[in-house]
């Protein structure tokens, strides 16, 4: 069987790097492409070296810009490899540019498709990502679920034939990496270096779009980040800086100490060493509803409904319109304490996906 991983943001290569262990220890064929649609060496060289993902086998370089632009880009470079290279299957991950385009490029060429964390929703039709994944869906051969609640929402789509539940892949990585990083956490420390470790601190990413277009409300959400009674480390993607710079807005204010973006087991260990974690980001949540921190999202909606469950996730769509004492409550809340469960699988998910790919190939 020959599978081509098809990745180019963050998110998409955390998942990645089960998959390619997993496959590895196969006598599968797995060729990995970077459409590079996250250039900065931040959102993605780090996680290849970081993760111990095999170097991409093609790099599309395709980097930013407009949906369409950045989507046609990638449809136009990876037709010509699909073709050559008649993969059994066309792996691709979540809900990127980099995912739809890889979808169509391959069924319009009758490439078997199979998408990774299927059946996610958020209902929020104003985001990119959910016209991506459901897109994906309905043009896929085979779906991997990650959870019951995405089962559900793929058979409310007459999808339940092509969807197979395997779990989340995020766990096999996450928890892997937390072990790895309480055997050593300095090694994995890279907070911003005026961070005070000895008093607490939030770790917050905020990337998108709905929060970071409209000045007033970006500007309105980083005073209410500013207003906290604790330090909030502020791990800025390249997307928040430039529209920050766009607006003429500072990011650094009041309790924010500025960061760059971390490596996946930098990115552990400052949850693992934080009170809290506040994002508008898909993946954050789910990584501190794992590792055991309380999460405030920015957003009126998740597609990961099981970090809700007792309160280890609360959405604030407006925390700026919150009393200062009000949003303080939430976001320093600590842990609930509560069994989180296993909503997400085992820990075996990466297994159960090259699996089921042997079985339907």
């Amino acid at each position: 069987m020959k599978v081509i991983s098809v990745v180019g943001a963050r998110p998409q290569l955390v998942k990645l790097a089960p998959i390619a262990a997993a496959m590895a220890a196969t006598s599968h064929t797995h060729r990995i492409l970077h459409t590079g649609q996250h250039y900065d060496a931040d959102l993605s060289d780090v996680f290849f070296s970081g993760l111990g993902i095999p170097a991409p086998d093609v790099h599309l370089g395709v980097g930013s810009g407009s949906h369409g632009a950045q989507t046609g880009s990638m449809l136009t470079a990876l037709d010509p490899i699909f073709e050559a290279e008649r993969p059994d299957w066309v792996l691709v991950y979540g809900d990127t540019n980099s995912t739809i385009a890889a979808t169509l490029a391959a069924v319009k060429l009758h490439i078997p498709v199979a998408h990774l964390e299927a059946g996610l929703r958020s209902f929020n039709r104003r985001m990119p990502e959910e016209h991506n994944r459901v897109l994906t869906d309905h043009a896929a051969d085979l779906l991997l679920a990650p959870t019951e609640v995405a089962m559900r929402h793929l058979a409310d789509e007459n999808l339940a034939d092509r969807s197979v539940l395997v779990g989340d892949v995020m766990v096999d990585v996450c928890l892997s990496v937390r072990d790895t990083v309480a055997a050593d956490p300095a090694a994995h420390d890279h907070l911003p270096a005026h961070l005070d470790r000895s008093a607490p601190y939030v770790v917050a990413t905020l990337h998108r779009p709905d929060n970071t277009d409209d000045r007033d409300r970006l500007d309105g959400i980083l005073d209410a980040l500013a207003a906290l009674p604790v330090q909030v480390a502020l791990l800025a993607h390249p997307r928040l800086i430039a529209k920050a710079d766009h607006h003429g807005l500072s990011l650094e204010r009041g309790s924010i100490v500025l960061g760059r973006p971390l490596p996946y087991a930098g990115m552990v260990a400052a949850v693992l060493g934080s009170t809290g974690v506040v994002t508008d980001s898909g993946g954050l949540q789910k990584e501190a509803f794992l590792l055991g921190r309380a999460g405030t999202t920015i957003r009126p909606e998740t597609e990961w409904v099981e970090t809700l469950e007792g309160g280890w996730n609360v959405l604030v769509p407006d925390p700026h319109l919150l009393a200062p004492g009000e949003l303080a409550g939430i976001v320093t809340r600590g842990a609930p304490g509560t069994d989180i469960g296993a909503p997400y699988g085992d820990g075996t998910a990466a297994e159960e996906v090259v699996r089921v790919l042997a079985a339907r190939g």
